[in-house]
């Protein structure tokens, strides 16, 4: 079978490795569709702090099932299903507290592990989950991303009848703000410095979307969330102009949650923080209850995909999607590598 490695910032090559099989506890998935997220972009450019080289890419995937394990009896052969390519010690603090998603010695698949960029992969059977029917391979494979969002969310507890600033309109900050108003939020605000980011956001139809190149952030937020401002924010880029714009942005108490994955280290006003008594709040990937509650905002037809997915690409031209993705001078959103 074909497996894309990245021996080294800025190259992908294909290998021909034998066909995996699956342990009694595993499955085996046919991969059909994988995603390329920011992370996997920082990966590509040298600047992920957790990755290392040669490595397998691909942990935004969908596909379904060629093989099952001989204990697993939860699943048919054909079924169509996503995973969770996170692999946990199951013995450290963490994990015996029930947040193995923040392990001591979480390993990622496509980062420290291998991931699923090949044409056949095999996952422990219980971070295996099965898509309805009426879910295409192409929004199954976005599930992971809606995971991200959904668990970000629930840092700062329920968003029912808030109002809530997404700063940053990219994949994630757009299905941050697209859950956040499918799981209830009063008002909804994103920002961003780019109009084509921003031309989605609204074709999603987050109508309250600013540039905050062209208008003042500050003003644009009382207008459109009222004098109070907003009830929770989340830094969607991971940046030091948008953490900046965070707390300078928020009012007394409110939680601040660090979605962006930040390739540089930012200074950050804790001074203000200290003295606003804000409270900035890390998010890490997701659990179980989070990919089910995003399976059920996609079943449910809550958050809209299809506008997210710019471009497409064969699996044989994996290294273009990179090379195109840099030369869309940021015009891009969900970039999606076929299988089939």
């Amino acid at each position: 079978m074909k497996q894309a490695v990245m021996p080294a910032p800025g190259k992908i090559e294909f290998r021909n490795v034998g066909q995996p099989t699956c342990q009694d506890d595993e499955v085996l998935v046919q991969i059909k569709r994988i995603g390329v997220c920011g992370s996997d972009i920082h990966v590509y450019h040298g600047q992920h702090p957790y990755t290392t080289y040669p490595v397998v890419q691909g942990h935004e995937v969908s596909g379904t099932l060629a093989q099952i394990g001989n204990a697993v009896k939860s699943f048919t052969l054909g079924e169509q299903v996503v995973f969770m390519p996170q692999i946990t010690c199951g013995e450290c603090y963490p994990c015996r507290q029930g947040m193995y998603h923040i392990c001591d010695n979480l390993k990622v698949m496509g980062f420290q592990t291998g991931g699923a960029a090949q044409d056949y992969f095999p996952v422990k059977a219980n971070m295996v989950l099965k898509m309805p029917d009426a879910i295409s391979l192409d929004h199954a494979a976005m599930i992971e991303p809606i995971s991200v969002a959904v668990h970000a969310l629930s840092r700062v507890g329920s968003v029912q009848g808030r109002k809530v600033l997404v700063l940053g309109a990219g994949t994630i900050g757009n299905l941050v703000a697209q859950t956040a108003r499918a799981l209830g939020a009063a008002r909804v605000m994103i920002t961003d410095v780019s109009e084509y980011k921003l031309d989605k956001a609204r074709r999603c139809g987050l109508d309250c979307a600013i540039n905050s190149q062209q208008e003042n952030l500050t003003d644009a937020i009382i207008q459109h969330l009222g004098p109070d401002k907003a009830d929770v924010i989340l830094e969607c880029v991971g940046v030091e102009e948008t953490i900046t714009q965070a707390i300078a942005n928020a009012r007394k108490g409110t939680p601040i949650v660090v979605v962006g994955v930040f390739g540089k280290k930012p200074p950050v006003d804790l001074a203000m923080v200290q003295n606003n008594e804000l409270s900035l709040i890390g998010t890490l990937m997701y659990q179980r209850a989070d990919y089910e509650c995003a399976i059920d905002l996609v079943a449910r037809h809550a958050i809209q995909l299809d506008e997210l997915i710019t471009h497409r690409f064969p699996f044989e031209a994996y290294l273009e999607a990179y090379q195109v993705i840099e030369a869309s001078q940021g015009k891009y959103l969900k970039v999606m590598i076929e299988l089939d």
